[in-house]
């Protein structure tokens, strides 16, 4: 099409238009003519003659036409794939057309899918948790409420050895199966010169049944003979490479001979038996230790959980309302008086509902941090919304006459709605495409931080419903308000020049919408800052908790494979001269261990809850670990009747309610049976949660141990000393592996989850700050570009670059001050009943709040600064030529 003058323009149309022509071809011819005259018309006035030229042309176009013609006449509700594809082609022009806006719109959306989707894959596998085990919908473990000072607890997921015999026997038809297991432990796997320290378990034969262990060789059933073994697929290849691995001999804690009878596929992370290297008899456990021949009739020794799988005509309730009194029986009157309830806790459960209060299972954390990460992944998505609402009201201006036209031409509301929402529909689809290449490569980030194995789910086709679902969702979300308000404008005073930012009430009601949604992006952005810092304030605060004892220069060994060699290898250790102390204990520094009850001391209180931690330690424990009294004496190897004695925390010395402890005598009824004499108090040791009391607990130093401390000489550097010994170890024990675990890195692990939080929340707030910085540059993009001509007369008029600054970014740092007065209040209420389920927990600090809103006020000056001084800087000249 060659130029033409709008008169000529005005003739030519009157010439082309036919009365036999669709609606939707007309509609089409004028759109691209529309855009053809806006593009190269470089004045004002011949726009306006365009404009009432078309107005001029089509009234007696319309009249020619009969209403039964118009496909549209007929059926306004029904879109014809032509006018479908008409509104493709408009929207991808419109798109190529403002490519600064596409960019904003488009990247946006896709960082904020890219976030919902990641969290959305999150949630996915938290919620099926355990689901990798076939039966899991059948699957508990066994546990007990107690009523202890007139409350309600529950506990127990360790249960005394005797239970499962008797659930066994009293109970059969209720369930297909009742495993006894350990608690996972550490023993040296070996294969000649291949030895591995692995976690693993003793479990009862039936329990690869229970589990549903998915066999790469061999077959489930084989644990029932005493030397037999079962291996995980990667361990299997760390011993016997390629070869293999069904019959052949391995060695555990160089000890015991079995026999390989099967390898199982690794169990995934999303497991709560994850970390299952091997499964071997649980008699066999009985053999290498000989506690456990103890525990068999003992009914206070809580050392065993017990996993059963219900028969499939029963529910949890009703089989947990029949084995509810199965301990009352066995227990002797002052440990009855706790009235024990015997329950099962279901696998579904054990993930998002393991916690109780006055024997109901209520929210656990992890369910909170789904509830949570939900929420901020709806609310980052939101923000992404937000910006393609606002900047698509934004350029209504420029839009306005396009629906004047269509409307002149007879198109209906519903058609014009239609067509915003294809736009909608186009950026989102465009989006979510580049959110996929957005989530594959973030996974593998995002799967270390989360400590997960997520990937996405391509061959699953409920994904891709989901996923299309999502976009559209997000399309109508987004593109719902433009659309509605973009086709509510009166074709007569878009026709006329008439809209502007003063004579249309809708004009002021757009504008008032985005300063809504502004104050609300940075709403959310403010707070989600005020929770990262506080995050991080609480986690410094537990790090920098009095611990009790002296972490640095401690390590621990597993004393597999050196049973009866500790006097021996403690000897060879001090003699290399880089060692301080060497002690022995039943469990590492940082573990807690075992909890027992049935103590007696005078003035206990009959209903008094006697759980106590227990530990057994050798004499030099307290000098290797640096354990500080508070009263009393340390244990000394000089003295025989210190096999008798305990040492007791203060948690302990309160919850006995002894004020003169040194002396007072303890009488245990199932924890090594005697009676026992306090020697000392130590402070309170953090060997469990920093973020929670420390238990009441008492050390011993009669019974077996199981793990070795090594103090290194504070003179001395670890990399000076480490050679040192594990040439003493070789010495001693040449075929046992040299696996030590440094104290200090293991107390840090407590912290995981809390650092876990705090960084997925920093990496979320930063995307939403981010998406929140583009909208907010694309909206002060528009407005330097609006008021163009209102800052070349400012300057003419001697306005400074300074001023303009001022004049583009004072509404926006009021927007942003507004976010901040509304997010204070509201972020400070959330964290402070968060920071509540922590026992041991940091106060929120004003310079929280301070920091947030300065940083966000700082991130705002930036964004808008760089259009504001753009802006100022232009020559006035320029921007009034054409007038």
């Amino acid at each position: 099409m060659k130029s033409m003058t709008p008169p000529r323009f005005a003739h030519w149309l009157l010439t082309q238009l036919h009365p036999d022509e669709t609606l939707e071809e007309v509609e089409g011819d004028l759109g691209e003519l529309y855009t053809y005259w806006y593009e190269r018309s470089g004045k004002i006035q011949a726009t306006l003659w365009y404009l009432l030229n078309v107005v001029s042309v089509l009234p007696p176009f319309v009249r020619r036409r009969k209403p039964k013609q118009s496909p549209y006449r007929q059926d306004v509700s029904s879109l014809q794939p032509t006018m479908i594809r008409n509104y493709l082609k408009i929207a991808w022009r419109n798109l190529t057309k403002n490519k600064v806006y596409s960019v904003i719109n488009i990247g946006g959306l896709a960082v904020g899918m890219a976030v919902a989707m990641l969290i959305g894959l999150w949630i996915y596998d938290e919620l099926t948790f355990n689901q990798y085990h076939q039966n899991y919908s059948r699957i508990a473990q066994v546990m007990r409420h107690e009523w202890f000072d007139g409350k309600k607890e529950t506990g127990g997921q360790s249960s005394p050895m005797p239970l499962g015999t008797e659930l066994r026997a009293a109970f059969g038809d209720e369930f297909d199966y009742v495993v006894l297991s350990t608690k996972p432990v550490n023993y040296i796997i070996a294969s000649g010169d291949a030895k591995f320290n692995q976690s693993g378990r003793f479990m009862q034969a039936d329990a690869p049944e229970l589990l549903t262990l998915r066999m790469v060789q061999g077959s489930r059933a084989g644990l029932h003979d005493l030397n037999t073994i079962l291996l995980a697929e990667t361990l299997a290849k760390k011993l016997f490479g390629d070869g293999n691995p069904i019959n052949r001999i391995v060695t555990i804690d160089t000890q015991v001979n079995v026999k390989v009878i099967g390898v199982y596929e690794d169990l995934p992370i999303s497991s709560d038996f994850r970390e299952t290297a091997y499964i071997a008899p649980f008699r066999l456990y009985g053999s290498l230790n000989s506690w456990v021949k103890d525990a068999r009739d003992n009914w206070g020794d809580n050392s065993f959980p017990i996993y059963v799988q219900i028969a499939p005509n029963k529910t949890f309730e009703q089989v947990s309302a029949r084995i509810k009194g199965a301990m009352l029986p066995h227990l002797k009157a002052e440990k009855a008086a706790s009235k024990p309830e015997v329950f099962l806790h279901p696998m579904p459960n054990w993930h998002l509902f393991s916690t109780f209060e006055n024997g109901l299972s209520i929210t656990s954390e992890p369910m909170k941090y789904v509830l949570f990460y939900g929420v901020i992944g709806l609310f980052v998505l939101l923000l992404a919304c937000i910006n393609f609402t606002n900047l698509s009201t934004a350029r209504s201006e420029k839009r306005a006459k396009e629906v004047g036209i269509r409307k002149a031409v007879g198109s209906v509301r519903a058609q014009l709605t239609s067509q915003f929402l294809s736009e909608s529909v186009l950026v989102s689809m465009v989006a979510f495409g580049i959110c996929l290449g957005l989530v594959q490569l973030a996974l593998p980030w995002f799967n270390r931080v989360a400590d997960k194995q997520i990937v996405i789910l391509w061959a699953n086709p409920i994904f891709w419903l989901v996923c299309i679902a999502f976009a559209l969702f997000t399309a109508l979300l987004s593109g719902s308000y433009p659309a509605f308000y973009l086709s509510s404008l009166q074709p007569v005073q878009t026709l006329k020049g008439l809209y502007s930012s003063g004579s249309l009430s809708g004009w002021h009601s757009a504008v008032a919408s985005r300063k809504v949604l502004v104050v609300f992006q940075f709403t959310i952005s403010t707070a989600l800052i005020i929770g990262t810092a506080s995050v991080y304030q609480q986690i410094q605060l537990a790090k920098n908790r009095p611990v009790g004892y002296d972490r640095s220069g401690l390590l621990s060994f597993p004393e597999n494979g050196f049973l009866g060699k500790e006097d021996v290898i403690r000897n060879e250790l001090l003699r290399t001269g880089v060692v301080a102390e060497v002690a022995e204990s039943a469990y590492p520094l940082t573990n807690e261990g075992s909890n027992n009850t049935g103590f007696d001391w005078r003035g206990k209180t009959p209903s008094m809850n006697d759980d106590f931690g227990t530990i057994r330690i050798s004499g030099e424990y307290g000098k290797a670990v640096g354990w500080q009294f508070v009263a009393g004496r340390d244990f000394s190897r000089k003295l025989r009747s210190d096999s008798s004695g305990l040492i007791i925390n203060e948690s302990a010395m309160k919850a006995m309610g002894l004020q003169q402890p040194i002396g007072e005598q303890v009488r245990s009824e199932h924890w090594q049976k005697g009676t026992y004499t306090i020697l000392g108090v130590v402070k309170d040791m953090v060997m469990a949660s920093p973020f929670e009391r420390v238990r009441p607990t008492i050390f011993s130093i009669r019974g077996g141990k199981r793990w070795m401390l090594v103090k290194i000489d504070a003179h001395v550097s670890l990399h000076a000393a480490l050679p040192k010994l594990e040439a003493a170890f070789k010495t001693i024990v040449p075929d046992v592996p040299f696996d030590y675990k440094f104290a200090d890195e293991e107390y840090a692990l407590k912290f995981a989850v809390e650092e876990r939080i705090g960084k997925l929340a920093s990496f979320f707030t930063i995307l939403a700050i981010f998406i929140s910085c583009l909208g907010l540059f694309g909206l002060a993009s528009f407005m330097a570009e609006r008021r163009t001509k209102e800052i070349g007369i400012r300057k003419v008029l001697g306005a400074s670059a300074l001023t303009i600054w001022r004049l583009l970014s004072e509404e926006f740092v009021l927007l942003v001050l507004t976010a901040f007065a509304i997010a204070t209040p509201t972020a400070y209420y959330f964290l402070s009943n968060w920071l509540q389920k922590y026992e041991y927990h940091t106060h929120i600090s004003w310079w929280v709040f301070a920091g947030s809103g300065i940083g966000t006020l700082t991130i705002t000056l930036l964004t808008v600064s760089y259009q504001s001084i753009k802006a100022a800087l232009v020559n006035p000249v320029k921007s009034l030529r054409s007038e």
